[in-house]
């Protein structure tokens, strides 16, 4: 029998039980949503609610054991009842995800598009702002549960916003990150914890480089939308002389080339300067007309913002960027982004959190 016939009725019973598994796993957070909305309003019966409360989910929790098994503890159920405590009347979804459309609707008419354990994640994240930007950057980007608590223990959100344009500050709670033009998809800093050189005392530029192609799945995740890779060591020559960018990618969103040098000591004049030299080859030889200009990104562990600005004329499409080798310190970006909004808003005290 023909190896390509199996293998072929093989696909489609994976891919039909993937997609029974996912039908499962939306329908149970539908019927979790109900509970919760189930057990709150069994709850305001009672005279002494928090007493009733607590005997309720504890004869509740031991009849749906008997019932169904595990999966019904009492700590499980109060999940259920804070699910829809913080969802019932969270309207986000409507139309920031219209490829889910199709899915039921609870009556508050609002729609579930990631797994339970998802939404576990995102009702530990208690700034709504913070929590609709990572979710709907979740669905877009269909990040697993594991790239979800990456993303937020990387702070994604924090510098997302402080390096982007005034005025995105609420439009990231309601869309998520637009890409729009150049600035829009760069971040400053990356995080790069996933190569796992924190304990290295000394590395070379090709090390680094190596380490990005052999984790280039979680590079690709961290650059953000849109990036496709070209290659590596790109070559070109210019005057009979040769020159080669570290990493070549592409981004579909913005259609363009994005060119990336790897700095591994403090950014200088000579880099900027080289690295307009590249972005200009790749206008004039590689683009098509159809093609919008060349992105170059200097990913460098020290930079100045003066020199950077000083060196550069303006709106250059030419960016320097930071990169950690290690999570960052979530508050301390918080702090940060907190007093940058009060700067933009004019609250010299702080201002609210959003």
């Amino acid at each position: 029998m023909n190896d390509e016939f199996l293998k072929s009725i093989a696909g489609v019973l994976e891919n039909a039980r993937r997609d029974a598994k996912a039908a499962v796993n939306f329908t149970m957070v539908y019927a979790y949503f109900e509970i919760g909305r189930m057990i709150i309003e069994e709850e305001q019966h009672g005279k002494n609610r928090a007493a009733y409360g607590k005997q309720i989910l504890q004869e509740l929790s031991q009849y749906l054991t008997v019932q169904f098994g595990k999966g019904f503890s009492v700590d499980n159920l109060k999940l259920m009842r804070r699910f829809y405590v913080i969802y019932a009347n969270d309207q986000i979804g409507e139309t920031v995800f219209p490829q889910f459309k199709n899915l039921p609707a609870t009556k508050t008419g609002r729609r579930f598009c990631l797994s339970w354990s998802h939404y576990l994640k995102l009702m530990r994240i208690d700034n709504v702002d913070e929590r609709h930007f990572y979710e709907i950057e979740a669905v877009k980007n269909d990040w697993s549960l594991s790239e979800l608590k990456r993303q937020f223990n990387s702070a994604l959100y924090e510098r997302l916003l402080l390096s982007a344009d005034k005025g995105k500050v609420y439009e990231f709670a309601l869309k998520g990150q637009v890409i729009e033009k150049s600035a829009d998809i760069v971040k400053d800093p990356y995080i790069l914890e996933f190569l796992g050189m924190q304990e290295l005392p000394d590395y070379s530029e090709s090390e680094l480089e190596n380490r990005i192609i052999n984790h280039l799945q979680q590079f690709l995740l961290e650059l953000g939308k849109g990036f496709t890779f070209v290659g590596r060591q790109m070559r070109f020559t210019f005057d009979e002389e040769h020159f080669r960018v570290d990493l070549v990618f592409y981004n579909r969103l913005l259609r363009c080339f994005v060119l990336f040098d790897l700095k591994i000591g403090k950014l200088t004049h000579q880099d900027l300067g080289q690295m307009q030299m590249y972005v200009n080859y790749y206008d004039r030889y590689e683009k098509t007309a159809d093609e919008n200009p060349t992105i170059g990104v200097l990913l460098c562990r020290q930079k100045s913002d003066a020199l950077v600005e000083l060196t550069l004329p303006k709106n250059p499409n030419i960016y320097a960027s930071k990169y950690e080798l290690y999570l960052p310190d979530k508050e301390e970006l918080q702090k940060k982004l907190k007093e940058w909004i009060a700067e933009e808003t004019g609250e010299a005290d702080g201002g609210e959190e959003t």
